[in-house]
């Protein structure tokens, strides 16, 4: 089986290319058509030989994934992706705009084990893990379709980043490699749903990522009516490892909490929030709940968010409402997939 050359860490590839006979010198130029050219085919590596070419082509594969959708927001300028890949399944990309650049949010399974209630990534359940490979794909892709250069990444779309570890760490290893796209680590952010063991070893890496824990709860009660994984890691067990995590590294970590009306969005609600994130250097990022067809949720008045915000900030804790991008382009990651997958 052929292996797929974005999966290869530098270490790997050096070895590959040295086990083919080829000069040490090469090594570096074809990391860069890989990593910095973001090239798809070996044809495109116009300073190798093409005998040299073939024979990479023997021994490697570049597992691309095709523009199936593409959605641009007409109110500022996101742009949404679904990507199909060679055995026939989706993911989605969401590329954003801001004053500093351009930031992409990328998804690392398809589909979703968590089976959190509010969000459309967990419809159909989960069928497999992203490779390495397919992972910066998404990033590379969208980067070669707009003609820009992305320098920030949110893995927040489709899947749970820490059920597929060893994958997503070997991605951000690449996608910060100085010899390719040269991403910093801080303008990369990584969200989970709470999987406490890999949270205690990513704080052991002190990547100097942010970290963002889905929390959307102040107790176990109502946590466990939308996030199964409260069962097997309860909010006293993640907030542990979140102190730990933020002790360790000095990082600061955001907690998402998604604004639902007469769930979880209540004065008394606010204050037992204020109370446990109480000595955790943190920020709280208030989402106004999606609409998800399968769901009957609501999302919470303007001025319930800002009666939240109001109460947690006399506490000592910082909250700010997410900004909504591609509102008229459902640009939250699942529901294109969903779509898609229900025809």
């Amino acid at each position: 089986m052929l292996k797929d050359i974005r999966s290869l860490s530098y270490d790997e590839l050096s070895k590959e290319i040295l086990d083919l006979g080829f000069p040490k010198f090469r090594i570096n130029q074809i990391f860069s058509w890989v990593h910095e050219k973001c090239v798809s085919s070996f044809d495109e590596m116009t300073n190798i030989s093409k005998d040299m070419r073939a024979k990479l082509s023997e021994h490697f594969i570049f597992n691309n994934c095709q523009i199936n959708t593409k959605l641009v927001s007409k109110i500022d300028d996101t742009v949404k992706y679904l990507f199909q890949f060679s055995d026939g399944e989706y993911v989605e990309s969401v590329v954003m705009k801001y004053k500093y650049g351009y930031s992409i949010c990328i998804s690392t399974q398809v589909g979703c084990k968590m089976g959190c209630t509010f969000c459309a990534s967990a419809i159909g359940g989960f069928v497999r893990q992203l490779s390495v490979g397919e992972m910066l794909t998404e990033v590379y892709t969208a980067q070669k379709d707009l003609n820009i250069k992305i320098n920030h990444m949110v893995l927040m779309g489709t899947g749970e980043p820490l059920d597929n570890y060893d994958n997503v760490m070997k991605m951000l290893e690449l996608i910060t490699d100085e010899k390719g796209q040269n991403m910093s680590m801080r303008h990369i952010s990584l969200s989970t749903c709470g999987v406490v063991p890999k949270i205690y070893d990513l704080a052991e890496k002190k990547l100097g990522l942010t970290l963002s824990v889905s929390l959307h709860a102040p107790n176990n009660t109502i946590r466990s009516k939308s996030m199964p994984i409260n069962h097997k890691y309860d909010i006293d067990e993640l907030l542990k490892a979140c102190k730990y995590y933020t002790d360790t590294t000095s990082r600061r970590i955001s907690f998402e909490y998604a604004m639902i009306q007469g769930f979880n969005d209540s004065d008394d609600c606010a204050l037992e929030l204020a109370k446990r994130l109480k000595g955790i250097l943190c920020h709280v990022n208030l989402i106004p709940v999606n609409n998800v067809r399968e769901t009957d949720y609501i999302k919470s008045t303007v001025e319930r968010q800002k009666r939240f915000i109001d109460i947690l900030s006399s506490r000592g804790i910082t909250a700010t409402v997410r900004r909504t991008l591609g509102s008229d382009i459902n640009a939250s990651c699942g529901q294109l997939r969903a779509s898609k997958k229900n025809k």
